[in-house]
């Protein structure tokens, strides 16, 4: 893979925390693995195995418990504040699909599409704001599936990627180490903390709003 750019986050309010390592309740309706099919060298599908399986299995898990903090909301409720923080779950989901689009184009393209945060003007600054919250004639259902989406994409890419080493050096910010390089391996890790962080944060906010939890 030649270096080129891969989009992705642009703030520094998303920090990088140990991934959640509790268990899909087998009570759920969302699979706890994906099962993207490979292409094996005769061109049929073949199933993942092995270290890609493995990342698979364990970013399906996080994004299911993402998923459930929104079970049986209304849009009014999915939209609403329900602490001191300004998130949101209708908000939240969009943040982290948009995040891991990002980031998977940072492995297919490089650091250039992520674009370069010392040009970003206020109005970008306001649109990125606009990511956490949900929008006037956005909905939940709409924001689930186009996270599908997003997941969908991802998985397809862990499952054909050439080489998980192949790596690009992470674009000029505040935010990143000088010099630093990922690879895809990295990167796939760090959606995976990324969406672990954020549904942790959609448990606290549904706790808050009914009473509801995703474990207990």
């Amino acid at each position: 893979m030649s270096e080129a750019t891969i989009a992705g986050e642009t703030a520094t309010r998303d920090t990088i925390d140990a991934p959640v390592t509790t268990d899909v309740p087998a009570t759920t309706d969302v699979p706890a693995t994906t099962g993207v099919p490979a292409t094996d060298a005769s061109g049929g599908a073949s199933p993942v195995t092995g270290e890609r399986a493995d990342l698979l299995a364990m970013l399906a898990k996080h994004r299911h418990f993402l998923r459930l903090t929104t079970r049986d909301l209304t849009d009014e409720q999915a939209g609403r504040r329900s602490t001191v923080s300004e998130l949101c779950l209708g908000g939240l989901i969009k943040h982290v699909a948009s995040v891991e689009r990002g980031w998977a184009d940072f492995i297919l393209n490089g650091p250039s599409a992520m674009g370069d945060a010392s040009s970003m003007t206020e109005a970008d600054w306001a649109r990125r704001d606009e990511e956490f919250r949900l929008l006037p004639g956005e909905t939940l259902a709409g924001v689930l599936a186009a996270y599908d989406e997003v997941a969908r994409r991802t998985d397809e890419l862990v499952a054909t990627l050439p080489d998980l080493d192949a790596a690009w050096p992470l674009p000029e910010a505040p935010w990143f180490e000088p010099g630093a390089r990922w690879t895809a391996r990295r990167t796939l890790m760090h959606i995976m903390t990324e969406t672990a962080q954020h549904a942790g944060h959609a448990d606290i906010i549904r706790e808050s709003l009914d009473g509801a939890k995703s474990m207990g």
